[in-house]
């Protein structure tokens, strides 16, 4: 059986003060059933770091360079990450994907250069509300993580994928239980197809995921935990999120 993983992306929120409550709380409610991460923004990576090193949580970056050195500016490689003890980064997320132009390609090639590294890409996928009401969320997300699977090649195993509707990404709108676990059925099948190893894989469900709905969500086959936005900011919110993942 895949053990459920629940990862908090905090966006660009959070100060010292804040995460240091919040991280407080999280591990003071340990144990969870559930793998447990949070990907905080870069410039409190390291304090993050110094907060969970003792723990069994872990901590990740919410995007990753496609370079390995360079003159970048701006830009935080694999290495770096891997320096200060990432386990994760999320990569193509809707955001990233809608306010900065990334490319199917350009998304693939971040996820090779955290793999590269030993940083665990988190590869998010998603259809836009158009798309849906077109009838073409399948091809989508397909196309989507094709393009990941095709530059990981035999690596492709070891990413995590997580799939966000993008009308569901901060609206207050969820997917249905069976409206995401039958896009989570669509991605394991390719990921089978594509690796052998697709049974084994975790799939992760974000979009509006609140202590409320969690439970319902990852009970579905295919659904192996939670990508949790604006929840993973509140403590008691999140903290129920991720006891409901058993």
């Amino acid at each position: 059986m895949r053990r459920k993983l629940v990862v908090g992306n905090w966006k660009m929120h959070g100060s010292r003060l804040a995460n240091a409550e919040l991280l407080a709380a999280l591990l003071a409610a340990r144990p969870f059933a559930a793998d447990v991460a949070v990907c905080a923004p870069a410039v409190f990576l390291s304090e993050v770091a110094a907060s969970l090193a003792a723990s069994d949580i872990r901590w990740g970056a919410q995007d990753v360079s496609a370079h390995e050195q360079g003159a970048y500016t701006g830009e935080l490689s694999a290495a770096m990450l891997q320096e200060v003890g990432c386990r994760y980064t999320l990569v193509g997320h809707s955001e990233r994907r809608a306010y900065h132009a990334e490319s199917d390609q350009l998304v693939a090639q971040k996820a090779q250069a955290a793999l590269a590294k030993g940083v665990t890409p988190i590869v998010c996928v998603g259809e836009t509300l158009a798309e849906r009401e077109a009838g073409q969320t399948d091809a989508v997300v397909k196309r989507q993580l094709s393009a990941v699977i095709h530059q990981l090649a035999h690596c492709a195993a070891e990413m995590v994928v997580a799939y966000e509707p993008v009308w569901a990404i901060g609206t207050g709108r969820t997917a249905s239980p069976e409206q995401a676990q039958a896009v989570h059925a669509v991605l394991r099948a390719q990921l089978q197809a594509a690796t052998g190893r697709g049974d084994s894989m975790k799939i992760l469900y974000g979009g509006s995921v609140k202590a409320d709905n969690a439970a319902t969500l990852f009970a579905q086959a295919d659904i192996d935990g939670g990508l949790i936005g604006g929840a993973s900011l509140k403590a008691a919110d999140f903290i129920a999120i991720c006891r409901a993942a058993q």
